[in-house]
């Protein structure tokens, strides 16, 4: 699954782009320190980036030089800022595609998949991640471990794939459920507990014990 960082100091606008992708199968970044953008580039490795022109301090033609001296990853600019000059600067320092507000957002998409084909071509691991021994297969959303796999729910792969990707975290129930709301499902507290229990022994089906812990009061782990 790709990772894609959503940098807009439009808290409202990040937050309504993320939530688009997520409930196109992607999963997202959405830094807050705009002072830092290269740094949390290099740190966290996402796949692609959509970056405002208009930003804090630096605006988004600095950031997007800053990122090609270290890194060839995919820029798409998205802004309100729509002359011939914005346009001919973003691809001259290096963005890949510039698209300007408001957008659709199914061309939007579009220009996400394709440049994400044309940006990784060869790489078909991108919905398989591999973690303590457990493998997690997006696509035909199972789980394997020991050449054995069991086929996970809706609700419980998207539950499951929260939680790796934030493996070494503390996830609370209340995060968990405001994922699946923002990919489209509802789950209530009960119902959250159903399947986490599910995937538990699902999960000791194919041989792995605890490997997701419960936080008392906190929430889960991996």
């Amino acid at each position: 699954m790709f990772t894609i960082m959503v940098v807009d100091d439009n808290e409202q606008l990040q937050n309504e782009i993320g939530n688009l992708l997520i409930a196109n199968g992607y999963s997202i970044l959405k830094p807050k320190d705009f002072n830092k953008i290269s740094q949390i580039v290099k740190e966290s490795s996402p796949d692609l980036i959509l970056l405002d022109i208009n930003l804090p301090n630096d605006d988004g033609f600095k950031i997007c030089t800053e990122i090609r001296s270290f890194s060839n990853i995919p820029i798409i600019f998205i802004t309100s800022r729509n002359t011939n000059i914005d346009e001919l600067m973003s691809i001259t320092l290096g963005g890949d595609d510039f698209i300007t507000k408001p957008y659709n957002t199914q061309i939007l998409l579009a220009r996400i998949n394709a440049l994400l084909k044309r940006a990784y071509p060869n790489n078909s691991n991108m919905d398989v991640i591999e973690y303590n021994g457990l493998t997690l297969n997006i696509l035909s959303s199972t789980i394997e471990h020991d050449q054995k796999n069991i086929e996970l729910t809706k609700n419980e792969l998207k539950i499951l794939y929260y939680l790796l990707i934030n493996k070494g975290k503390i996830v609370s129930r209340v995060d968990i459920m405001e994922y699946l709301w923002d990919s489209s499902m509802f789950v209530n507290d009960n119902t959250l507990t159903v399947n986490i229990t599910r995937i538990r022994n699902k999960i000791e089906e194919i041989g792995l014990k605890d490997f997701i812990k419960t936080k008392r009061g906190q929430g889960y782990i991996i």
